[in-house]
């Protein structure tokens, strides 16, 4: 089975890949090994969701801000290796 595939979208307009980048190189350094690919898909309209295998993780929409990196980590975590501890992450 393939490692799961992780989407950050985020507004080209907005000049939001600067975050998307620093929040995919932070879930790359935790979690590289149990991801299969990781996409950096620039939209607009003040777009910035995560999404992995097809399921929305986060929407900064619904949130009414930008998901913290430890709070990312986690949620992604929970969708690509469940059982794993992310040591200082998850406290």
């Amino acid at each position: 089975m393939p490692a799961p595939r992780v989407e950050i979208r985020y507004c080209q307009r907005c000049r939001f890949v600067l975050r998307a980048g620093w929040l995919a190189q932070e879930l790359l350094m935790t979690l590289g090994d149990a991801i299969g690919e990781l996409a950096l898909v620039p939209g607009d309209g003040g777009l910035f969701e995560v999404w992995v295998e097809g399921q929305r993780v986060f929407a900064k929409a619904e949130a009414g801000r930008f998901p913290e990196a430890k709070e990312l980590k986690q949620l992604v975590r929970d969708r690509v290796a469940p059982q794993r501890d992310l040591g200082h992450s998850d406290r």
